[in-house]
């Protein structure tokens, strides 16, 4: 008996994912035009994607900061959406990432690990050793690819809250409004006495938007 689909969560743009994914939203709809990621919601412009989209999407980022190509990713995709029967397979299967080219394997290949043997996803045989590929769809819960690249600890993305916008860690309060308004004294006194946050929770949006932003408009694939 086949099990239910997994329910899209969440709803958002291209910029948005890419300011959670760590690259820039038009690099986001290239992904998606080519197969990498999915647009749950929508594949008409502008497409709208979902939370297990944008998880995708930063798997698919560190997959490129590794090294492996892009004949290898797609590859590895449509193999995976094959076997797994999902539309949202790199989160949901153990890969690796050789740590080096070994005799008859090429380059840049992506391995999927069944547990029993390791198969080389381009070359089709299996491989003897790898490097674990660093799990990266947790870090999406914590605030997206700037929570891998600065110390933060009030932002959480939930799908549940706000359509999976980010907020501070237990309340319904977009990280993007606080780090807006805590631009000015002013706001930074507005958020403390109506919205009832503290100097770090404020502090990490700050940082947050800061830092999702400046990855957001770093040149990438």
């Amino acid at each position: 008996m086949s099990s239910r689909p997994e329910p899209a969560r969440g709803r958002y743009l291209a910029d948005e994912v890419g300011r959670l994914a760590g690259v820039p939203g038009t690099t986001i709809g290239q992904w998606a035009r080519r197969g990498y990621i999915p647009s749950s919601h929508s594949e008409a412009n502008p497409r709208v994607y979902c939370y297990q989209d944008v998880a995708e999407a930063m798997v698919v980022h560190e997959l490129f900061v590794q090294g492996v190509g892009r004949r290898a990713v797609r590859a590895t995709v449509i193999r995976l959406r094959q076997e797994l029967d999902t539309p949202w397979p790199l989160q949901k299967a153990d890969l690796l990432v050789p740590a080096g080219r070994a005799p008859g394997r090429p380059a840049r290949s992506v391995v999927v690990d069944s547990g029993e043997s390791q198969m080389d996803v381009v070359a089709g045989h299996p491989v003897l050793a790898g490097l674990d590929l660093v799990g990266v769809v947790s870090d999406l819960s914590r605030g997206g690819w700037a929570a891998r690249t600065i110390p933060i600890t009030h932002i959480e993305v939930d799908p549940g809250r706000l359509s999976g916008r980010p907020v501070i860690k237990g309340r319904r309060v977009s990280a993007e409004l606080v780090a807006e308004l805590a631009a000015t004294t002013q706001g930074v006194d507005t958020l403390k006495h109506d919205y009832g946050l503290s100097g770090p929770e404020i502090e990490d949006a700050r940082r947050w938007w800061h830092e999702a932003r400046r990855l957001a408009g770093a040149e990438r694939r």
